[in-house]
């Protein structure tokens, strides 16, 4: 009587693992995961931003996604401990960038910024790709990739702007750009030099940056603690934790990492164009906002953008 309901479990558990592994084997599927939970970052950082401390939300928001990837790969971190201790430069320096530095950049800029401003800031980010790519590897982008990045571009301010781009001529900018702007640069960074990083189980690479990360900010989650106060502990704060934790932090760094590695960094860093796009649908089915025309169009030049970038892989 009971067999039923066990085939039944393992028939799911059989499907999530093939739905799992055709994900992963593809290079743009989990960059798309990666950009969709990214979209809510910002979202949630500009709306905790008034009471909980930038470093506090970084600092909490890695420690549990260490937690859980510690809870899931634990075998594999065994097993790999040997060559993370032997790269454990290279790692530090990944952790530095793309984990201590990137999140607690944004979660400053977010203070003091517009989400407008931190938007159309952060989808510079492919052209510092490509330039870093270029400089520190040698590796010149296609055409189609800087036509494509031209024209997402152009899409991203359209949806920013509302469609009315006068409005982007009278934007002011003030020190939080600056730490969104440094976020950039440091993730971009990051992303180019994940090629350097050691052979291992994604999980266990995910554990030694997330630590690594993690121990960085130790000393400056401390000096926040002890001059702004301890972070409240609200529902609010401990629903915004949950989400940046797992989908932003645990699988947008699995799935990112992993879209680096089969795609490269220059077409991988493209992807980050869709975030005004995710946002748009976010705040459409959470919000109430209505679908307008610049949504269509900005939409459309991200997409044509982003075909013209992956054209010929």
């Amino acid at each position: 009587m009971n067999r039923p309901a066990a085939d039944s479990g393992t028939g799911r558990r059989g499907f999530a693992s093939a739905l799992f592994s055709r994900i992963w084997a593809s290079p743009y599927v989990p960059l798309l995961l990666a950009v969709l939970f990214w979209s809510g970052n910002f979202i949630v950082g500009r709306a905790v931003a008034e009471s909980v401390p930038p470093i506090g939300l970084a600092f909490w928001r890695w420690i549990l996604a260490l937690l859980l990837v510690l809870g899931l790969g634990w075998r594999h971190i065994a097993k790999d401990l040997p060559a993370l201790k032997a790269s454990w430069p290279m790692l530090l320096v990944l952790g530095v960038l793309g984990v201590s530095t990137f999140n607690t950049f944004v979660y400053y800029g977010l203070h003091t910024t517009t989400a407008l401003n931190a938007l159309l800031l952060q989808s510079a980010m492919p052209i510092v790709i490509l330039a870093l790519t270029f400089l520190l590897f040698g590796e010149r982008p296609r055409i189609a990739q800087a036509v494509g990045v031209v024209v997402s571009l152009a899409g991203v301010a359209t949806i920013a702007s509302s469609g009315d781009w006068s409005a982007l001529a009278s934007l002011t900018f003030n020190s939080g750009d600056l730490w969104v702007l440094g976020a950039v640069g440091s993730y971009a960074l990051y992303s180019v030099l994940l090629r350097k990083r050691p052979s291992v189980h994604p999980l266990s690479f995910l554990a030694a940056i997330f630590a690594l990360g993690s121990l960085v900010l130790v000393p400056f989650y401390v000096a926040e603690h002890l001059m702004l106060g301890p972070m409240q502990p609200t529902l609010e704060t401990f629903l915004a934790l949950i989400y940046v934790a797992v989908f932003p932090g645990f699988l947008s760094y699995l799935f990112f990492n992993r879209g680096v590695e089969l795609a490269g960094a220059n077409t991988a860093g493209h992807f980050i164009h869709l975030i005004p796009i995710f946002g748009s649908v976010l705040a459409m089915l959470l919000l109430g906002e209505r679908l307008a025309v610049f949504h269509v169009v900005g939409g459309l030049l991200i997409a044509c953008g982003l075909v013209l970038a992956t054209r010929g892989r």
